[in-house]
């Protein structure tokens, strides 16, 4: 009994430091923001802020255009996690589903594909947006963002499809349902953890990608949240770190919202496409 317990207490407080050492970055980045610059400049940083100010914020706000940019960054990544779901899922289950020396080669070419530098595809990528006429548009970023979570948004799919046992689906057949219903019936409800886990790494990816966005948007109107901190630093490298750190908490909202949202169907999709059928 003594043993069970020392090794609970010994996993709540590992637990403890992962949390701690997760919610560091989120705390100093509140700290900062609530700081004067004169305290942010002194030889000895403290965790509370002597005198709390919502001056940076104000900065922030006033200075760029936070909501706008925040917005089109909500747009880019919910448009490119939800058309790459639709594209990778059908894939996803016909790699999983029929063996073949073909998939084979396709789930080779996926985990080849994670090797290459981005910097190789960010050129013929350009120009194809460019005889498209989408360069410095939104839509031509969020296609340029499926095609750079897809393949891995796929291998996460297939492995949860092959988690679901093959015999689901026969005994559903036997029952007289057709594929289209054993799949809609069957293995479309065991699919959603995996779904909704796919949709939250394609939605974070999406909202926190940086280079695609410098290559591909031009004008301040259409810039995006990630461009738009970036704003924060002077021509000379100075950087304001007041403004930035507050817009930079900011711009952690949705990610925490989104994760909040969606947790529970997340970790036990996670558990389920760790199960390989």
């Amino acid at each position: 009994m003594g043993g069970s317990t020392v090794r609970t207490a010994l996993k709540y407080l590992a637990l403890l430091g992962y949390l701690v050492f997760l919610a560091f970055p989120l705390a100093w980045l509140l700290s900062t923001a609530l700081k004067t610059p004169q305290e942010m400049a002194s030889l000895d940083p403290t965790w509370i802020p002597r005198n709390p100010t919502l001056t940076n914020f104000a900065d922030a706000f006033g200075e760029q255009d936070i909501v706008g940019s925040a917005a089109r960054s909500m747009v880019v990544a919910l448009a490119s996690a939800v058309i790459t779901v639709l594209v990778a899922l059908p894939a996803a289950y016909a790699l999983a589903r029929f063996r073949s020396t073909l998939n084979k080669i396709a789930i080779g070419w996926v985990l080849v594909s994670q090797v290459f530098p981005v910097i190789l595809i960010i050129i013929p990528l350009f120009m194809v947006l460019r005889r498209l006429e989408l360069v410095n548009t939104l839509p031509g970023l969020a296609l340029v963002h499926v095609t750079f979570t897809l393949p891995f948004a796929l291998w996460m799919l297939q492995g949860y499809v092959r988690a679901i046992p093959r015999e689901l689906e026969e005994a559903a057949s036997v029952d007289g349902a057709g594929r289209l219903r054993a799949l809609a019936s069957v293995v479309a409800p065991l699919l959603v953890p995996g779904v909704v886990a796919t949709l939250l790494f394609a939605f974070i990816s999406s909202w926190n990608e940086f280079l695609f966005a410098l290559v591909v948007l031009k004008d301040p109107e259409v810039a995006t949240l990630p461009l738009t901190l970036v704003k924060f630093t002077g021509p000379e490298g100075v950087v304001r770190l007041g403004p930035l750190a507050a817009a930079s908490l900011l711009a952690t909202i949705p990610s925490l919202a989104f994760f909040a949202i969606i947790q529970r169907r997340l970790r036990s999709g996670l558990m389920a496409g760790a199960v390989k059928g």
